[in-house]
């Protein structure tokens, strides 16, 4: 390669990467959200911490013992993954410019709520919260903060580093 190809700014390679866009950055943390703490949340269902499995999401929806077994749970991953985009959103539409950890800590509490009070009538495998065992209360409400904080706190830092960059543009024009 030549000296004037490496510098020749018409030549694909020499092009500048496109940032990508901040709806794409929140259903990445979204996604990548949901997977990794509900993979958490299964390896504390393996481990005895919890009474509740990934599989949980698929109960109102699904027949059959194939939900019980490994391919159900990482299924029951995949489908809170998904489902987390959705969350992502939400909090990037409601609280992304507060980027203070105990926001996102209040967010996940919130999320704990709705699904252990609202939802629990759509999940038939879900006992009340009196009757869940201390251990799975305790964890299950610290996965959901530690992902509420996972999922605030990504969003705000992206969102404020996005408004600096404008700023830095706006001042070097």
């Amino acid at each position: 390669m030549g000296k004037e190809e490496k510098h020749n700014p018409r030549l694909e390679q020499n092009k500048p990467d496109e940032p990508m866009p901040m709806i794409a950055k929140v259903v990445v943390t979204g996604l990548f959200g949901g997977l990794f703490w509900s993979l958490l949340n299964y390896l504390a269902y393996i481990f005895n911490f919890t009474e509740i499995s990934p599989n949980l999401v698929l109960q109102p929806w699904t027949v059959g013992e194939w939900k019980d077994r490994v391919l159900g749970q990482f299924i029951g991953i995949a489908v809170i993954g998904v489902l987390s985009i959705g969350v992502a959103l939400l909090y990037y539409a409601l609280l992304r410019r507060f980027q203070k950890i105990w926001v996102g800590m209040i967010f996940g509490v919130a999320l704990w709520i709705l699904v252990f009070y609202i939802l629990n009538p759509i999940f038939p495998g879900l006992k009340s919260l009196a009757d869940l065992d201390r251990n799975t209360n305790i964890t299950t409400i610290c996965f959901y903060i530690l992902y509420g904080v996972f999922i605030g706190y990504s969003i705000s830092f992206e969102t404020t580093e996005l408004a600096n960059q404008k700023r830095v543009l706006a001042a070097n024009e």
